[in-house]
């Protein structure tokens, strides 16, 4: 027969443990959209097949830390080239050279003392690189074109700030350089590829401002 004394540390026990394992569970991991340009017309490039080539490679250590990204940038630009350049005609070759697509963490300073006791300091900022170069090329008559295009965005965090933001963060900071990444590009090409840009393909519409990117969201699908 089981004593008082006993069955009130039996529920103790039961008790802490049930408060350890939600402790331990947290909140669910947020789930993001796949960055996607399906929607925007696409370029119409006069070559026969279009590669992406991605010379960047990830270091995979602090203080780069794109390889923890909900997407990757590399990734994304890749995602990009297949949505946007299409190869419609019978020679040539256009190559996408993804040459930078890093994020570092950079530690920033901290307020000292009492003061930063009651202080919530920015503790850490992201710097933001993608570099692409579009190159086009036929043999036939020789003809070659290139654009390039570097896109930088930062952005800082509080030191309070959770996982599920902080990842957030970095979605929104990807965003952010693919929009700027898009208009460029795009602008570029109209402006500079000539006879390997068709007669199908329309020039962008942008803004006074010189922004815009129109980048649409679709769900990830399941793993």
């Amino acid at each position: 027969m089981t004593t008082r004394p006993a069955l009130r540390s039996i529920l103790a026990g039961a008790a802490a443990l049930v408060l350890l394992a939600s402790c331990q569970s947290g909140p669910p991991r947020p789930t993001f959209p796949e960055l996607s340009y399906a929607h925007l017309a696409p370029i119409q490039i006069n070559v026969a097949t279009v590669d992406v080539v991605r010379e960047y490679v990830s270091p995979g250590v602090k203080p780069n830390v794109e390889q923890l990204f909900p997407l990757l940038p590399a990734a994304v630009v890749e995602r990009w080239a297949r949505d946007r350049l299409r190869p419609v005609g019978a020679e040539g070759v256009a190559r996408v050279v993804i040459k930078q697509a890093s994020v570092v963490e950079m530690p920033l300073p901290r307020t000292q003392g009492v003061r930063g006791a009651l202080t919530t300091d920015q503790s850490e900022r992201y710097d933001g690189v993608l570099e692409v170069t579009i190159e086009a090329s036929r043999r036939s008559d020789g003809r070659r074109a290139m654009v390039s295009s570097r896109a930088m965005r930062s952005r800082t965090v509080p030191e309070d700030i959770t996982l599920n933001d902080r990842e957030k963060v970095w979605f929104e900071l990807t965003e952010a350089l693919m929009n700027d990444l898009n208009a460029s590009l795009e602008r570029q090409i109209y402006d500079n590829f000539g006879p390997f840009v068709t007669q199908g393909s329309l020039p962008p519409v942008t803004s006074p401002q010189g922004g815009g990117g129109g980048i649409r969201t679709e769900p990830l699908p399941s793993r």
